[in-house]
């Protein structure tokens, strides 16, 4: 048999078996054994498990393809890596006439040192299940990983149409191991604990990668500050945490999801507005959010009166200039006023108010306040 196993026969380890067998795969049980695994994957890339699969190959034969595993031992013994590097065709005993029964199909190392049956290899072995009118599978030898188990219907023979193997007789129980540090693909070992936090399983069965946080296995989006995909959280487990609600961003209030509204930046300022000549600048106050400005400017004159005629014309007077950052993106009209009067202002991208026009025949006195206010896109 094809059958390889590193470091275990006393003598005459090969070049080759020692290549075949480094596998470099041990997924922590504890800091001194790991899990019995198959390692995965597949020649094109479709299927998490291809290594060791068992299909029937006639009425009373399987055939198990190859593949590499590890089997642990007790910690003192360590992991075995184990290679099979041919298809090996395993037979089945004919059942019994009465009862069905379990066969249990499994990876084995025996090894002198320790189990003293004077053997160091590793073998296929089937495990015959007890005939029963329900049966139940026999326990797995000691230093074994299984890999399937077969039901043995009564009267099963080459002669009677041997094993239903199209009615579901065999079970896969392999189960997959990846080197310290890799995300394991889940296969028949979802429920497995972790060995240390942060450790990751992709969960195929439900469909999300997982952590491991010391206690159990948390879904990876749902962690902290992680955002739930839709349909995967109904529950929060904290307040403040988020979830997209198909295409709705929801937080988790500790009692219910409600649609979350972003907190709204505003920033304000009093300061930083020039007077130009003639203008004593009283009063300044603006506030901006999501590109958007209010200003609010009060001004008194502090030189001589500006009369307006009929038609309530006037040279631009020039009145005070914007902080950076507080100016319009383009050309904007405002309004202004001083209790007895008012009119338009023009506010430049480079944040110059002038005034334009005021009331017919009225006057810009000296020690009256004149408010210019606007809201425009910075």
């Amino acid at each position: 048999m094809a059958l390889r196993s590193g470091w275990l026969p006393p003598t005459g380890q090969t070049r080759v078996t020692t290549r075949l067998t480094a596998h470099g795969a041990t997924t922590p049980a504890n800091p001194l054994a790991s899990r019995s695994g198959i390692l995965p994957g597949t020649i094109d890339g479709k299927f998490r498990v291809g290594g060791l699969w068992m299909s029937s190959s006639g009425p009373m034969t399987a055939t198990v393809y190859a593949g590499r595993a590890v089997i642990q031992g007790p910690n003192n013994q360590g992991a075995y890596p184990v290679t099979l590097d041919a298809d090996t065709v395993l037979t089945f005993g004919d059942g019994d006439p009465l009862n069905p029964r379990i066969d249990l199909v499994v990876l084995r190392v025996y090894d002198d040192e320790f189990d003293s049956l004077t053997r160091s290899e590793a073998v296929l072995e089937i495990v015959k299940g007890q005939p029963k009118a329900t049966p139940e599978a026999p326990a797995a030898p000691p230093l074994s990983l299984p890999l399937f188990s077969v039901k043995v219907k009564a009267g099963a023979s080459a002669g009677t149409g041997g094993i239903d193997w199209a009615g579901g007789a065999s079970t896969d129980l392999r189960t997959t191991l990846v080197g310290v540090g890799g995300i394991l693909p889940v296969y028949n070992n979802a429920g497995v604990p972790g060995s240390y936090p942060g450790q990751y399983q992709d969960n195929d069965n439900a469909h999300f990668l997982q952590r491991w946080d010391g206690l159990g296995w948390v879904a990876y989006p749902k962690e902290i500050g992680g955002v739930a995909p839709s349909g995967t959280v109904s529950t929060g487990t904290y307040a403040g945490q988020f979830r997209d609600n198909y295409g709705v961003l929801q937080r988790w209030t500790g009692t219910a999801w409600a649609n979350y509204q972003p907190p709204v930046e505003v920033e304000t300022t009093t300061s930083a507005t020039t007077a130009l000549p003639g203008w004593t600048v009283v009063a300044f106050a603006a506030r901006r959010t999501r590109g958007l400005a209010t200003v609010l400017v009060t001004v008194t004159r502090n030189g001589a009166t500006i009369n307006v005629d009929s038609a309530g014309n006037l040279t631009d007077e020039p009145l005070c200039t914007l902080p950076a950052g507080w100016r319009p993106a383009f050309d904007y009209e405002a309004s202004a006023c001083d209790g007895f009067g008012n009119g338009g202002a023009y506010i430049s991208p480079g944040g110059q108010i002038n005034l334009r026009t005021w009331s017919s025949n009225g006057a810009l006195v000296a020690g009256r306040n004149v408010r210019i206010s606007a809201t425009y896109v910075l």
